[in-house]
């Protein structure tokens, strides 16, 4: 499988935990010193962003890319871009609809591809 398709297959597929909070499969696909920025512009570490999701302070009812995801892999580093449909409550608000840009950056470690740093622009 070429490497684009494997990790547009892994971003889908580390989306899909975090609606499931499938939380020990999520965690092997972000590195420890992951950080995400969220459209809020706040960022959280891993044990931020998966601790709320395991303790539903972060509930993904939908998180999902429409369309492509473009990826550029270079050596041990790749980035991918795409646009999402999201529903998603934070801190006891009921889920609602979000659509952003995504720009998540992952490594090639000795385990496989793990994502690094992960940046949400919400669309207007």
């Amino acid at each position: 499988m070429p490497q684009s398709a494997e990790l547009d297959a892994l971003e889908r597929t580390r989306l899909a935990h975090l609606v499931a909070r499938r939380i020990d499969a999520a965690d092997a696909i972000h590195a420890p010193d992951f950080v995400i920025v969220t459209p809020s512009g706040h960022a959280w570490t891993k044990a931020e962003y998966l601790g709320g999701i395991a303790s539903g302070d972060i509930n993904y009812r939908r998180f999902e890319p429409i369309g492509a995801i473009d990826v550029m892999v270079d050596g041990g580093l790749a980035v991918l871009r795409y646009r999402s449909a999201i529903e998603v409550g934070v801190n006891g608000r009921e889920p609602a609809p979000l659509s952003a840009w995504h720009l998540d950056c992952y490594r090639r470690t000795a385990d496989g591809w793990q994502i690094r740093w992960s940046q949400a622009t919400a669309l207007t």
